[in-house]
C-alpha cells in the first residue's frame, strides 16, 4: 500500500512539473530580448514603441562622426554578421540584396525614364569623354569606379525602438526590456512622404555586434575620451532620448492616429509615459 501511494505521489510531481514547464515560454529561442524573461515571472505587460531622432544633443553620442549606430548595422549587414528582417515582429528574414534595395532612394532604383534618356539626360558630352579617357589614362586604369545610390548611415538619423514593459514579480521592479531597433527612412527622404522602414534586428543579435566590435560600436562620451562606453551598455543604461509613438492597443494604432498628430499627438505621449511611471508607483501602494 505504502509503495502504491509512493508511486502516486510521484506521478503527481511529475505532472505538475509538466504543467509548471508549459506555462514558462522557451525565451532563450523566442524571444529577440538580450535578456529575456520567464513568462511565469511576468506580473504586467504593456508593449511600447518609441522614436529615437538621433540629430537630438542627447543622442549625438549614438551617431558620432564615423562610428554612426546606423553605420555599425548597415556595414554588419553587408558584411553577414548580422540578419535583418522584415519588420519588428522579426519573423521574416531578408536578403542582402532586399536590404541593399531598401537603403536606395525610390527615384533612384527606377533610373531615367524613357522621356529623359530621349531629352539627352543620360548622355555624356564628347568633352567630358575626353577628360574621361585623359584621367584613366594618367591611372593606369580606364573603368569606371561603380556609382552607390544608397542612402549616407548619417542621413538615416531615426530609429524606431520596441520594447516590452514588463514588471518582474519575482524581482518586484519594472524592466524596459528592449525587444528590436528598426532603421527608418525619415519621410523628409523619402519620395512618397511617409517613414520607410529599411530593415529590423533583434536586441539579442544587436548586443553581440555591438560586443564583437568595441572599437566601432562606441557610445562617445564628450566628457571624457577615456570613458566611452560599448553601444550594448549605452542601451542598458538607456543613455539616449526617445518619444513614445504607440502602445499596445485592441486596434493596434498608433498615438497619432487616436489622438491627433502635431501637438495632440507629443502631448499623448508625454500622458502615456506618466501613466507607466504611475502604475509603477501604485503596485508598491497599499
Amino acid at each position: 500500500m505504502k509503495l502504491v501511494k509512493a508511486i502516486g505521489v510521484a506521478a503527481g510531481l511529475m505532472l505538475s512539473v509538466g504543467a509548471m514547464a508549459q506555462q514558462v515560454s522557451n525565451t532563450t529561442e523566442s524571444n529577440p530580448s538580450a535578456r529575456p524573461i520567464p513568462e511565469s515571472d511576468i506580473l504586467f505587460k504593456k508593449t511600447v514603441w518609441r522614436k529615437i531622432d538621433l540629430r537630438e544633443k542627447q543622442n549625438k553620442p549614438l551617431f558620432s562622426e564615423n562610428r554612426e549606430i546606423t553605420k555599425v548595422i548597415i556595414e554588419a549587414v553587408k558584411s553577414g554578421e548580422l540578419t535583418a528582417y522584415r519588420s519588428d515582429s522579426v519573423s521574416t528574414p531578408i536578403t542582402r540584396e532586399e536590404f541593399m534595395q531598401n537603403l536606395t532612394p525610390k527615384e533612384a532604383e527606377g533610373g531615367l525614364s524613357e522621356e529623359e534618356l530621349a531629352a539627352g539626360f543620360g548622355e555624356v558630352e564628347e568633352e567630358e569623354d575626353a577628360w574621361g579617357e585623359a584621367l584613366g589614362s594618367s591611372t593606369g586604369t580606364t573603368e569606371a569606379a561603380p556609382v552607390s545610390n544608397e542612402y549616407f548611415p548619417k542621413q538615416l538619423y531615426l530609429l524606431e525602438l520596441k520594447e516590452n514593459v514588463v514588471f518582474d514579480k519575482k524581482r518586484s521592479r519594472m524592466y524596459h526590456d528592449i525587444q528590436t531597433i528598426s532603421i527608418k527612412v525619415p519621410s523628409t527622404l523619402n519620395p512618397l512622404g511617409f517613414e520607410q522602414n529599411v530593415a529590423s534586428f533583434k536586441m539579442s543579435d544587436l548586443v553581440t555586434l555591438f560586443r564583437n566590435n568595441p572599437e566601432t560600436a562606441i557610445w562617445y562620451n564628450a566628457q571624457n575620451d577615456a570613458q566611452h562606453k560599448n553601444l550594448a551598455d549605452a542601451f542598458d543604461l538607456w543613455l539616449f532620448s526617445s518619444y513614445i509613438t504607440k502602445i499596445s492597443n485592441p486596434g493596434d494604432q498608433n498615438l497619432a492616429s487616436i489622438y491627433g498628430g502635431g501637438k495632440k499627438g507629443l502631448l499623448a505621449a508625454q500622458d502615456a509615459l506618466e501613466a507607466l511611471i504611475e502604475y509603477e508607483y501604485s503596485l508598491w501602494s497599499y
